[in-house]
């Protein structure tokens, strides 16, 4: 299978582009994976070439993603192309663009928490969290989201004074022929060191969008 990896490697730095780019490239290819890293857009011009990717991570906090680049990834994601990405990278993504936001099905609002809390793997059954322990003991920032209803939560953990609201965190959903994965967890590449089955678990979610297109026959 092949995967395309865009990452920001100029801002938004604070959120470890470059370095959680390549954690995730080793890791593809430990799956198989022919994989690309690039640290520029240009790579998103060639439509054709998006379409024959099984998977697109964009890693990415903010900036635009717009015209023909837009059009591209969207239109790759359609046909059956996988995309997969975490925590502000994707999340936190073109904010301007709500059809990119649709696509991921959910959009950074902010940060009701930052310190140590609980992620609990919900009762969905999902290659993605089997066997997964839960709840995961987790210290990073929660990311309160817009979400779309549609989504398949795999996870979600809680916050207010009364712990009474549940936060989606792990969530996958289908865009046309695609598969979506989305993970809100992964602040930084320590993280991710820190916490090896939160990694697992991101790096499963995204070898299960890059399968659609096989199982769909694509």
């Amino acid at each position: 299978m092949k995967a395309l990896i865009f990452c920001n490697g100029e801002g938004g730095t604070f959120h470890d582009p470059v370095e959680m780019s390549q954690m995730f490239k080793a890791q593809l290819e430990e799956q198989g994976f022919a994989v690309e890293l690039h640290k520029d857009m240009a790579c998103l011009e060639d439509g054709d070439h998006l379409k024959a990717m099984d998977l697109i991570v964009p890693n990415w906090t903010m900036g635009k993603l717009e015209g023909d680049h837009w059009k591209n990834v969207e239109a790759a994601v359609s046909s059956g192309t996988g995309l997969g990405g975490v925590h502000g990278g994707a999340g936190d993504a073109f904010r301007d663009n709500l059809g990119y936001q649709w696509l991921v099905g959910g959009q950074f609002v902010g940060h009701p928490y930052s310190g140590e809390y609980s992620v609990t793997v919900t009762a969905e059954t999902s290659p993605i969290t089997a066997g997964m322990p839960s709840p995961i003991s987790y210290t990073s920032e929660q990311y309160y989201m817009l979400v779309d209803p549609v989504n398949r939560v795999l996870a979600d953990t809680r916050y207010g004074d009364d712990e009474s609201v549940v936060l989606p965190v792990v969530w996958t959903k289908m865009w046309k022929k695609g598969r979506v994965f989305y993970s809100a967890l992964g602040h930084t590449a320590k993280e991710f060191r820190d916490c090896p089955e939160v990694l697992a678990m991101t790096i499963r979610g995204m070898v299960w969008a890059a399968e659609g297109k096989v199982v769909s026959g694509n």
